[in-house]
């Protein structure tokens, strides 16, 4: 099952992107509503046993990232990948520009989601950042930020593709901020089959009384009890 590249604008497009603005000030994380049908969930997981579409693989526990594993698309995305991540630039890309008003910090995206990853190649961020997740029981992902290199879009988004309760159950989407002179503050998203979340990629503005600050944050997943776990990352740079 492959949606049409407007069928996916017009998804996208029914979020209310207002609120899930004010919900990523306040949390660093939202969710949209759903982008992608069971179907087309199911398509897109079944791809990971195609390593001609893949780049590379990460074993986590050989790095010690965790437990699980993950592959990194080539430049060659499938279509609903590239489709999703065309339509959600423009709809991140204000709330991008809003953030880097607030912390005081430059705002070099440009309008156009091509021209913002020919500067990202330029810069010698050239390889694909889109991946696909696998986790079976017990695997977890440590928290960490995907900033790949200089070049780093604010926002990425990550989308369920099998159905929490059904298809597996632990595995909660993880994000921890770190704040100054007090302890840090964790939040537990359970992510919907078909549906993303949009998270920030290493900080929110948070208000102080002298003004706005970087609220430094990491994501993660929890550890899987059972089943099979398999999600879409949708990152807005390039990697070196």
């Amino acid at each position: 099952m492959t949606p049409t590249e407007a069928e996916v604008r017009r998804r996208v497009a029914g979020t209310d992107w207002t609120a899930l603005a004010a919900e990523l000030d306040e949390h660093g994380c939202a969710a949209t509503g759903p982008l992608l049908t069971p179907a087309e969930c199911a398509a897109l997981a079944a791809l990971y046993d195609r390593p001609e579409l893949f780049r590379t693989t990460v074993d986590l526990a050989r790095h010690r990232y965790g437990c699980g594993e993950y592959r990194y698309f080539t430049h060659d995305l499938p279509a609903p990948v590239a489709a999703l991540r065309a339509a959600l630039y423009p709809r991140l890309l204000p709330v991008a520009r809003d953030w880097a008003a607030r912390l005081g910090r430059p705002a070099p995206w440009p309008d156009e989601l091509d021209e913002w990853l020919a500067r990202c190649h330029c810069a010698g961020q050239d390889r694909s950042a889109q991946i696909l997740l696998r986790y079976g029981p017990g695997d977890w992902n440590a928290l960490h930020r995907d900033v790949f290199g200089e070049l780093v879009f604010p926002l990425q988004v990550v989308l369920a593709l099998d159905a929490y309760g059904d298809d597996y159950t632990g595995g909660e989407f993880l994000m921890v901020e770190q704040r100054a002179r007090a302890q840090s503050r964790g939040t537990a998203t359970v992510l919907r089959q078909g549906h993303g979340l949009v998270f920030t990629t290493r900080d929110r503005p948070v208000r102080t009384r002298r003004g706005w600050s970087a609220g430094a944050m990491r994501h993660g997943v929890s550890t899987v009890r059972s089943g099979r776990r398999r999600t879409l990352g949708l990152v807005f740079h390039d990697a070196a």
